[in-house]
């Protein structure tokens, strides 16, 4: 019996991910993902605005508080602006394996939307969104990482010298860190360096720069010597809810999709906040024989800080000791190794976030379970990213620092400081 003969039809070609940005037709795009990445991108803004500028407020002296926020939201202008400009450029569009050299990208040129042709950008980073909505949602990661550095220099620095100085680290340091690390050219990601939303980029770039621009400007006037008395810790509170609010975007955002990865990570990250709180708050307990609300808000950062490279590469019970453990060293590193360092560290730039990111990124690369993400963790390389961006980040900004002060000078007076900045700034006042 003669067998019918078979037509083999091939199946349909699979379009190759793009290595670039490039334009796709409109249908492509992800609906849901796009929603979720717009959403997400709001809420990593809203920590910035207002969060990180209520939570640093309320730390500072009364005569402060006002320079402290102005400082974050011009930060956020400039920021904005340069990221527009160049920085988007530098940071994900592919050149070689240190800076992005997308010319293409400058002023966000590329970011197209041909509603006729039906087609719209996208990054090669991420396929199924516009590039507009993933551009966007890394300028906020710009703006708060410039912004951290604020809690490091309040109270002393002058304010067109954090804007000579923030504008130039954003370009020459956030950027580069940003394209080693994110890019999937850069060296970091090359080699295997795991960061899913931040750890290195974000937290140890800021806690390292905050820390050298402690030592340069020097401590404020009578520090270790008369009590710095905050002005409104309520402030500091609602600021620390705004946060652990906006890093659900922080975080699960990072997924870059509406799917399981980006739950879990919503998942892991409260997991870790609640552990931090818990952990900071009953070392307190034990050290200092009470607990603080700017202790729990402290811890909760702590933890959120921790969790921030992790997240989307964790089981929820990793999550839970990342938190413990970033509770507790944080708590050391905002205590008695900011004694030890001598840094005036004002409101603990590097206790919290650079000492949060150090063990979070060393701790990724023990717990990553591959079965979260497909990929293994290697403390061996983790710790090669750390090192590299503490190196980077501390050379450069000790670099960026002399160069601003032959500027514009870096520290107010000694009349400037001791009436505070709000008035020698910016002849405002907070009022009775």
């Amino acid at each position: 019996m003669a067998v019918p003969a078979v037509e083999v039809v091939a199946a349909p070609a699979v379009p190759a991910p793009p290595t670039k940005p490039s334009l796709v037709a409109q249908s492509s795009i992800n609906a849901a993902d796009t929603a979720w990445m717009m959403t997400s991108t709001a809420l990593v803004l809203l920590m910035t605005l207002p969060g990180l500028a209520l939570f640093y407020g309320g730390m500072v002296r009364k005569k402060s508080v006002l320079n402290t926020m102005a400082s974050v939201v011009a930060i956020a202008a400039m920021v904005s602006l340069l990221w527009f400009a160049g920085g988007y450029a530098i940071a994900f569009t592919p050149g070689n394996s240190w800076i992005g050299l997308g010319a293409d990208r400058l002023w966000f040129g590329g970011l197209s939307y041909l509603k006729e042709g039906g087609m719209v950008a996208v990054s090669h980073v991420a396929p199924a969104i516009p590039e507009s909505v993933y551009s966007m949602f890394q300028l906020t990661f710009a703006i708060i990482t410039a912004a951290l550095v604020v809690g490091a220099i309040v109270e002393r620095m002058r304010f067109s010298a954090l804007l000579w100085f923030i504008g130039l680290w954003s370009i020459f340091v956030y950027a580069p860190v940003a394209h080693w690390v994110w890019e999937p050219g850069g060296w970091l990601a090359q080699m295997g360096v795991l960061d899913f939303a931040g750890g290195s980029v974000v937290h140890i770039n800021a806690g390292i720069t905050g820390l050298v621009c402690a030592y340069v400007l020097g401590p404020r006037r009578g520090y270790g010597r008369e009590p710095f008395e905050p002005f409104n810790l309520g402030l500091t509170m609602a600021g620390a809810g705004l946060l652990w609010v906006g890093w659900f975007g922080f975080n699960a955002g990072s997924a870059v999709a509406s799917d399981g990865r980006a739950g879990l990570a919503m998942a892991v990250t409260h997991i870790a906040a609640s552990a931090g709180a818990i952990a900071w708050m009953l070392g307190e307990w034990v050290v200092r024989g009470r607990p603080s609300l700017l202790g729990l808000c402290s811890g909760l950062v702590a933890g959120l800080v921790a969790i921030t490279p992790a997240a989307g590469f964790v089981t929820p019970r990793a999550a839970l000791l990342i938190g413990i453990v970033a509770g507790l060293a944080c708590y050391w590193g905002a205590t008695g190794l900011k004694r030890m360092l001598n840094a005036d560290d004002s409101l603990d730039v590097f206790g919290v976030h650079g000492i949060g990111g150090i063990v979070g990124a060393l701790m990724t690369g023990l717990l990553a379970n591959q079965t979260v993400s497909g990929v293994e963790g290697h403390i061996g390389t983790q710790l090669v990213g750390v090192v590299a961006v503490v190196l980077y980040s501390g050379i450069m900004s000790v670099l960026l620092l002399w160069v601003t002060k032959l500027i514009v000078g870096l520290r107010v007076d000694d009349a400037a400081e001791l009436a505070g900045l709000d008035i020698s700034q910016h002849r405002e006042h907070m009022g009775n």
